[in-house]
């Protein structure tokens, strides 16, 4: 299986998608992947299979979705925190897709409510969902901002600083807007490095961040720091 670092930089936006059901295989590991994620983040993500009609409808259009019949809902408690962590743990489930050989596409608000698909109980959030499939293609990359337009210190950051930023510009934002931005927030008395991470406003832009914070961490690899 592929690094997640190989899934980032191998996994592109998705719209079209072939005919082919998932296998019993890759269900069984999202499945166990979506009950580590929930009860880590008292989420309630669940996957929808061959149910194509969230993709058909005025709102729909828009997003230019084909053949797409699987799908992630991300729900959770209704609160202001509620979108960074369906972004951080939502892409979790993303990069494992991409690792079990299939391809994904966040979706913000061009979707359909289909009834009896899935729950969202009371107190809680439909944030999003991730249509998940084999494509017709990988996709293509998004364009990108340089690393000194999200981390004003990023000539001077250490290396293991700068390699976060870069796998942060690699996530994928609503619009391709990435309003994050990374700087560098001292430290702990124990010496351990503290990062803050802010975004601007925007649609979805808390999701995005929570998705941006992923990915530094994962570029950032073994070096231990702090979120401030």
């Amino acid at each position: 299986m592929m690094t997640l670092k190989e899934a980032i930089e191998l996994r592109h936006s998705v719209r079209s998608f072939t005919d082919e059901p998932l296998s019993e295989e890759v269900v069984a590991a999202l499945q166990e992947k979506i009950a580590e994620v929930n009860e880590e983040a008292l989420l309630d993500i669940q996957l929808v299979q061959d149910e194509p009609k969230a993709f058909t409808g005025f709102k729909a259009r828009f997003g230019r979705f084909s053949g797409a019949r699987n799908y992630l809902v991300l729900v959770g408690p209704e609160c202001k925190e509620l979108d960074e962590v369906c972004g951080y743990f939502g892409e979790k489930l993303v990069l494992l897709a991409q690792q079990l050989g299939l391809n994904s596409c966040w979706v913000g608000g061009t979707y359909r409510m289909v009834a009896h698909q899935f729950r969202v109980d009371m107190g809680c959030k439909l944030a999003a969902i991730i249509a998940l499939g084999y494509g017709e293609t990988q996709g293509e990359p998004h364009r990108s901002k340089v690393p000194e337009q999200v981390a004003a210190e990023y000539a001077t950051a250490p290396s293991w600083f700068k390699r976060g930023v870069e796998t942060a510009l690699l996530a994928p934002t609503a619009l391709n807007q990435q309003k994050f931005a990374f700087q560098l927030a001292g430290q702990r008395e124990d010496g351990t490095p503290l990062v803050k991470a802010t975004t601007k406003r925007g649609a979805f832009a808390k999701m995005g961040l929570g998705i941006a914070k992923l990915h530094f961490e994962i570029g950032a690899g073994d070096t231990a720091f702090d979120w401030a």
